[in-house]
């Protein structure tokens, strides 16, 4: 389906060119045509095409990857999950798949001719997988979830570097990474449109330590019998501050606060003592939101032009211009009717 691009005056928000409207039921996946002012809409499975080795990859609730030989049309192999398989991305240069599923999981495979190994898989999110980015240039995985948050594994580094964002209120459902700018673009099922910084230093979020009492107060929590006993107290509910990862008890992290360093776009629980070490300007964010008026189920990006389209369950295709957000210098403009 094609639909006509106008321009409009520019400003520090993403700029709503075209709407497409008409379709009988929620829309699952949008493409900008390269080079060309129209949308192609697509189905629900994640399918990629490899053009330097003729290969079609897909996967979806079959809860399998399966490769296959766009030249023949022979299937060449399939490997079986236990989940869902939700999303996908292919490095051709290593013939990688990761494949995001239904339990949070992230699977890195190996895909030859006929056979499949799997490398590793990946963990950190608390929910679903909703959504996958690869960058072959610097080698970093990007994933989204139904837990609000992103997740940016630094596969190329090999020594296992994670940094989490958090500052959608609802499921991730796409994500872009802008290679040229350092720029992550995601969309969340609420609407939400963010775009992060990733040409700084973050830091990553600590491991969330274990204990039987407050790191802080050494209170014991409610499971820790025996010192409730000894000490004829009452346990206290087991909490976590943010920013260094140690197990606190409610008082002891009764502060709130957010940290962009760290990715935390909105204000979490916090140590006291932590909230004392965070000075203002460590609180100034590192990303912009902004408001997509629908409800966000896909997104996709002509880097080229600075354009990025989306769809949701209003059955409505929207594109934008992302030049006065992005400030792509690739951006090579679109044609105006």
């Amino acid at each position: 389906m094609a639909a006509e691009i106008h321009s409009r005056p520019q400003s520090r928000r993403p700029v709503l060119l075209s709407k497409v409207e008409g379709h009988q039921d929620a829309v699952s996946a949008a493409l900008l045509i390269p080079k060309e002012d129209g949308v192609i809409t697509a189905g629900e499975d994640s399918i990629t095409f490899c053009l330097a080795s003729e290969w079609l990859i897909s996967t979806g609730h079959d809860k399998c990857i399966s490769w296959m030989c766009t030249r023949s049309g022979s299937m060449l192999g399939r490997h079986y999950f236990t989940s869902w398989a939700s999303c996908l991305q292919y490095d051709h240069e290593t013939q990688h798949a990761f494949v995001g599923d239904y339990s949070g999981q992230i699977t890195l495979l190996k895909l030859e001719q006929n056979t499949c190994s799997v490398i590793t898989t990946l963990k950190g999110h608390e929910g679903s997988i909703t959504s996958l980015w690869w960058d072959p240039v610097q080698r970093l995985l990007f994933s989204g979830a139904s837990d609000h948050s992103i997740i940016m594994w630094d596969i190329g580094g090999r020594k296992g570097r994670t940094l989490l964002l958090q500052g959608h209120h609802d499921k991730v459902q796409a994500i872009c990474y802008i290679q040229l700018t350092r720029q992550l673009v995601s969309c969340s099922a609420d609407g939400g449109i963010a775009v992060w910084n990733m040409d700084i230093s973050r830091e990553e979020a600590p491991q969330w330590l274990e204990s039987d009492s407050c790191q802080k107060c050494e209170q014991p929590f409610f499971w820790n019998i025996k010192q409730m006993w000894d000490t004829k107290t009452i346990g206290l509910r087991q909490h976590h501050c943010r920013k260094c990862g140690q197990a606190v008890c409610g008082k002891c992290s009764s502060k709130r606060s957010s940290y962009p360093i760290m990715g935390f776009e909105f204000q979490v629980r916090v140590c006291d003592s932590c909230f004392e070490s965070i000075k203002d300007e460590d609180r100034t964010s590192l990303a912009t939101f902004h408001e997509g008026k629908h409800n966000i189920s896909h997104m996709s990006m002509d880097i080229s032009r600075g354009l990025m389209v989306t769809c949701g369950s209003d059955r409505i295709v929207k594109i934008w211009d992302m030049t006065p957000v992005v400030g792509c210098s690739l951006a090579t403009g679109f044609s105006s009717r």
